[in-house]
């Protein structure tokens, strides 16, 4: 299905349960949707379900100006008015998790789910930008979900990538979420592998402090994939944290 923001296409998929819950999954910077559908299909007979293709990924077009993250949050924003979903559980990888970050800040938010979410700019020699699509490169190859990795990961790097998507990306790396965090009041869990060089597992620690609700799930030895690695207890602990929503 398509809706149209801002005179761009968006793709999407939308589950309609009929349900008082709904999940929201948003992808990581050069996927689409089909890298969350692994998490969405235990729910999506249960809840109401929403997948995007973020706008540059996937089927949807790219933005016409150079958007900021909060530019994304208003289209998810939209998206939900247009399909009368109210107070989602937004769950987000990477990219998509800072997103979620931005959602929750401006709008009505059930509960946050983030996978390795970055929320503050980095500044170590390597950069995000640089260890993003390093990983991109190498998920590793997990049985049933070979075929998305084969046929979605990695298809999108920054040499490969329009001006559009490659300002947009300096965009989104450079801007830095830190103090407004704490005004974060809904329950968010942190699901984060301790051998994440994208998004340093320090900085789930430290995000774990400043959203005032928020608990840290931790995947020993897993890396910026975690929850793909680890889907059976990612899908557990989904499963458990949204069973409290009303």
């Amino acid at each position: 299905m398509q809706i149209i923001y801002k005179d761009i296409n968006v793709n999407y998929v939308f589950y309609d349960n009929n349900s008082n819950v709904n999940l929201i999954f948003l992808h990581g910077w050069g996927q689409n949707i089909d890298m969350m559908m692994p998490l969405a299909k235990p729910f999506k007979k249960k809840y109401n379900i929403l997948i995007v293709d973020l706008p540059g990924f996937g089927l949807s077009d790219e933005p016409k100006e150079v958007w900021d993250i909060y530019e994304y949050a208003n289209l998810i924003n939209y998206m939900c008015k247009e399909l009368k979903i109210k107070k989602p559980i937004l769950i987000g990888h990477s990219f998509g998790g800072k997103i979620s970050l931005a959602y929750a800040l401006k709008y009505d938010t059930s509960k946050l789910v983030l996978l390795a979410s970055p929320y503050k700019k980095n500044i170590t020699k390597d950069t995000f930008k640089v260890k993003l699509f390093k990983f991109s490169k190498k998920i590793p190859v997990i049985n049933k979900l070979e075929n998305y990795v084969k046929k979605y990961v990695g298809s999108t790097d920054y040499k490969n990538a329009s001006v559009m998507m490659r300002n947009i990306l300096v965009r989104h790396v450079n801007l830095d979420l830190t103090n407004e965090l704490n005004k974060i009041k809904c329950p968010t869990l942190l699901i984060w592998g301790t051998k994440d060089e994208a998004v340093s597992y320090n900085d789930a620690v430290e995000l774990e402090k400043i959203i005032p609700n928020c608990g840290l799930v931790t995947y020993e030895g897993l890396d910026h994939y975690a929850y793909l690695q680890n889907l059976n207890q990612t899908i557990n602990v989904l499963n458990s944290f949204i069973g409290g929503s009303k």
